[in-house]
């Protein structure tokens, strides 16, 4: 095994440091999901009530008192779309660390709960990662790069600068995901698609997005019960061909209910007298506050861009 150099390259320091957090995060949820699973079930009246509310821009989350909530959904949209954006095209790492101190500043600012940004960190902190062991080992070598090699003949080398590859992707993703709490969790969903109708949205899509999103708890509801069900009669789930049968009756029972309880629910719609469009009761008006914030954020935007392009490389020659 070839020894380290004695100049540690900050930036492969900072991609281990990123791939060990990742790592414990993802150790600290599974131990929780276990810990979920061996304690006591809950009250049938307490599940139903947490699958029929969607967990995603709900009216309490949409009551807080910070800028975010008092900013106009289209501006606001506009705008941190337009960071997000701009945080993704970065290629240095300092300046994609720098995005995302300022995604983590925006959520502490908006007062949302954190445990829902720890929720969408967690389900990302997997997938991320993986980088982690596959970019030291697929990035070409460049002149320059400090490699590692593993075994007597050096079958494996580790390119040291992978872990500067693998870092600046997490860094982006996790900004870009930390950015969605202040985004979507500051306005109740109904409103945020309003604002995107407002903003050129096909109406049609909209009414398909507020409909998905309501109902897709309702059929993971429905997906859980006939599993229940399922396991109560006796089925283990397995490689042969009567579980196959049974999941493909299990598949077919559900597109069936799924299509009767559309069908109820566009009947309903239409008893209540539905013509195509959603009766809109508050419209939009934009404040010059809420544009001098919007203009703010495309400032720092573009002050990102600026960094990534020339401040850095200067900096750093």
């Amino acid at each position: 095994m070839k020894a380290l150099p004695l100049h540690w390259d900050p930036l492969a320091a900072t991609g281990l440091g990123l791939a060990v957090f990742l790592t414990v995060l993802v150790a600290v949820g599974w131990f929780r999901l276990r810990k979920r699973g061996q304690g006591s079930p809950r009250r049938e009246g307490e599940e139903t009530e947490r699958w029929a509310v969607p967990e995603l821009g709900t009216h309490e989350q949409a009551r807080g008192r910070s800028i975010f909530h008092r900013w106009d959904p289209r501006i606001k949209i506009a705008s941190l779309v337009f960071f997000a954006f701009c945080a993704a095209s970065v290629d240095q790492l300092g300046v994609a660390c720098v995005c995302c101190a300022i995604s983590c500043a925006a959520l502490l600012t908006a007062g949302t709960p954190l445990g829902f940004a720890a929720k969408r960190i967690a389900a990302m902190a997997g997938f991320l990662a993986m980088f982690f062991v596959v970019m030291p080992l697929t990035v070409p070598v460049l002149p320059g790069d400090e490699v590692v090699q593993l075994g007597e003949a050096g079958w494996i080398q580790l390119n040291l600068r992978g872990f500067s590859v693998a870092a600046l992707v997490a860094a982006k993703a996790l900004s870009v995901a930390l950015l969605m709490e202040p985004l979507f969790r500051t306005c109740t969903f109904a409103r945020t698609v309003n604002a995107l109708a407002r903003m050129g949205l096909p109406e049609s899509l909209c009414h398909m997005l507020l409909i998905m999103y309501r109902y897709v708890f309702v059929f993971r509801h429905e997906i859980s019960r006939l599993w229940v069900g399922m396991g109560v009669r006796g089925f283990r789930p397995g490689t042969n061909r009567r579980s196959f049968h049974a999941l493909g009756n299990f598949l077919g029972m559900l597109f069936v209910r799924s299509l009767e309880r559309t069908e109820r629910v566009y009947e309903a719609m239409l008893c209540r007298g539905y013509s195509g469009r959603f009766p809109v009761r508050e419209g939009f008006h934009a404040r010059p506050k809420d544009w001098a914030l919007g203009a703010c954020w495309i400032a720092l935007s573009m002050g990102v861009l600026i960094l990534d392009g020339w401040a850095v490389p200067v900096l750093f020659r």
